[in-house]
């Protein structure tokens, strides 16, 4: 099996795409990495809809008696703070979603398609409408989204579709998809493939992508770094 990134390069990659002064939420698992790699000259502040603002990096169990409960983010993760860190309840921190003020979010995805529509909430095909949380107010409410996944399942079944087959938590949202093989982005004409890993062919990623995929005229290999 060829080898692909971990959800920690996953991490340090969709880190690249953000850019100086941008407020970023940050969702579960690989979105929750993300302040762990951001570059020295940039400033990111990061919200988190638990109700936490311009927190630092997530803190190691090497450090754990620098863990505080008060500072923790919405995976129940502890953050390190930083000076000018807020704390505010959750209804807070979902009007500044809803109103527009997070230029950015970053999130996982167990499904998205060549529109760019968003599948995250539920692996049941016939899941009921319902328990589906906060999922739909960051990708509706960020001004850009970013996906970051692997690019398959574990059964290396397509997570990259023409039409999601599981519940949509919000239609043609996606505006950048980062896996552990490529980094596409979404567009008006379809999937442009961007990147690709070091030792995969495109022949080989377009294999374990659904869609037809546009191949951009500037693609390069990926740089973590």
């Amino acid at each position: 099996m060829k080898e692909r990134l971990s959800e920690e390069a996953i991490a340090m990659r969709v880190a690249k795409e953000l850019n100086d002064g941008e407020y970023v939420n940050l969702g579960f698992g690989i979105g929750s990495m993300v302040p762990n790699f951001i570059a020295e000259e940039k400033t990111i502040i990061f919200h988190s809809e638990n109700g936490a603002l311009g927190y630092g990096r997530v803190l190691t169990l090497d450090e754990a008696e620098q863990m505080d409960y008060n500072f923790i983010n919405a995976g129940a993760q502890y953050l390190s703070p930083k000076p000018g860190m807020s704390i505010f309840d959750i209804a807070e921190a979902f009007d500044a979603i809803r109103v527009g003020r997070v230029s950015t979010t970053v999130l996982g995805a167990l499904q998205v398609s060549e529109k760019g529509d968003l599948a995250n909430w539920s692996a049941d095909p016939n899941a009921p409408i319902g328990n589906i949380g906060g999922a739909m107010d960051m990708p509706i409410g960020a001004g850009r989204v970013i996906v970051g996944m692997t690019h398959t399942t574990k059964e290396n079944k397509f997570k990259i579709v023409k039409k999601c087959s599981l519940p949509l938590t919000a239609p043609e949202c996606v505006n950048i998809i980062v896996t552990d093989v490529a980094v596409i982005e979404v567009s008006d004409d379809g999937l442009v493939l961007r990147e690709f890993l070091p030792g995969w062919t495109i022949e080989e990623i377009q294999k374990i992508t659904e869609p037809r995929m546009i191949i951009s005229p500037d693609i390069k290999e990926m740089e973590l770094i």
